[in-house]
């Protein structure tokens, strides 16, 4: 339900009472994956979604039916063939939704934190008793929590720490732990959702394509840093979709700002005074992309002057250059689809290929965050 905290934040400060489905578990094709939530209101208003329109209405009748009768539910949706009109999802995937009445608890707080742009998990159990379906933990970066999940006291201090690890990923997934809180007993199944900041991109050099780059980076959920040393093109009003424009040597921006494991660089230089000093380093790194611009050419001399520089081949191997998937592309904003295509490709593990014709599956569970504020699958 993070993933639509902006709108439902919103509700709860207007004293809207509504109710959410979330997506818990899916199997097969499913075509939204955990932490996906439709929420309704008592107006009957809907926002987000859980299927992309397969039980869309299924599930908007569950949610007016917990706000009546301020029941928490599970309920599985599964694939169906003989009956053109039932509800099923067409794609032949399996998906389970929790459908819960949102009134007080810790949702107001989980929710204000994710839209906020804050570092928080909301821990629900998904599978379990009937008594404890629904309840939730808001679990903190330093490992202080709120609220409880109603067992025993050893289960919301275990569940706490299961979820700061995985908040610590930036990773959103189910995991299973014994009602007293061991890995015996009881099991019960809990959905944590990781909201963390925005990943961030970083597009160094301020030239035509990096516009364009901007504002595909952007639509993916990045946070976009454009970094170019002359300031006569670094400048706001030539990046105005851009979160923050940066005049610097390339390299040495690079030295003093903050990557993780979600940040992917963009080198659109294409000169060796910036780009080697840059690479150097960057591929050096624990980044998730490091892509550079340039022709074959330009490739082939830019690796030679690495290698001189002492960086070594399993170093080079992590770099994609020339930049972006073959789409054939000609224009800046062909260019830059062609490199987030690369970049989704990298980060879900997708290997770049037509799906026609292919026996691979549609949707990959990459190891990385995903751009947005949800962390990946587990």
């Amino acid at each position: 339900m993070l993933d639509i905290a902006e709108e439902l934040t919103r509700w709860v400060e207007q004293g809207r009472d509504f109710a959410v489905a979330t997506v818990v578990a899916v199997g097969g094709s499913a075509p939204r994956q955990p932490g996906a939530a439709l929420a309704v209101d008592s107006e009957g208003t809907a926002i987000g979604s859980v299927s992309g329109g397969c039980v869309e209405g299924a599930v908007y009748e569950l949610c007016r039916q917990a706000l009546a009768d301020g029941e928490t539910v599970l309920e599985r949706f599964g694939y169906s063939d003989e009956d053109a009109f039932a509800v099923g999802l067409t794609c032949g995937g399996i998906i389970d939704i929790l459908v819960t009445p949102v009134r007080g608890g810790v949702y107001p707080a989980a929710l204000a934190a994710a839209a906020g742009g804050e570092a928080a998990a909301l821990a629900r159990i998904t599978e379990g008793p009937a008594e404890l379906l629904g309840t939730a933990l808001l679990v903190h970066p330093d490992g202080s929590y709120e609220g409880s999940l109603g067992g025993h006291p050893e289960l919301d201090r275990t569940a706490a720490g299961e979820a700061r690890a995985m908040l610590d990923a930036g990773r959103t997934g189910t995991l299973v732990i014994g009602e007293d809180g061991s890995r015996c007993g009881q099991p019960l199944t809990l959905l944590v959702e990781s909201s963390v900041p925005a990943p961030r991109m970083i597009v160094f050099g301020a030239i035509d394509f990096a516009a364009a780059l901007v504002r595909v980076g952007k639509f993916l959920g990045y946070h976009v840093t454009v970094c170019d040393a002359r300031p006569v093109f670094a400048t706001p009003a030539r990046f105005p979709e851009a979160d923050e424009v940066v005049v610097e040597w390339p390299h040495k921006y690079l030295e003093s700002t903050e990557v993780d494991g979600r940040t992917v660089l963009c080198v659109l230089t294409h000169d060796a005074k910036f780009d080697v000093p840059l690479l150097e380093l960057a591929l050096k790194l624990p980044v998730a992309y490091v892509g550079a611009m340039g022709s074959r050419r330009t490739h082939q001399d830019r690796n030679k002057r690495l290698r001189e520089v002492g960086v070594t081949e399993l170093e080079l191997a992590r770099l994609r250059s020339p930049i972006g998937l073959d789409l054939g592309a000609r224009t800046p904003e062909e260019t830059a689809l062609s490199i987030g295509a690369e970049i989704v490709a990298a980060r879900r593990g997708g290997t770049g290929v037509s799906l026609t014709g292919a026996h691979t599956p549609i949707h990959h569970d990459g190891p990385d965050a995903p751009a947005g504020r949800i962390g990946s699958v587990a």
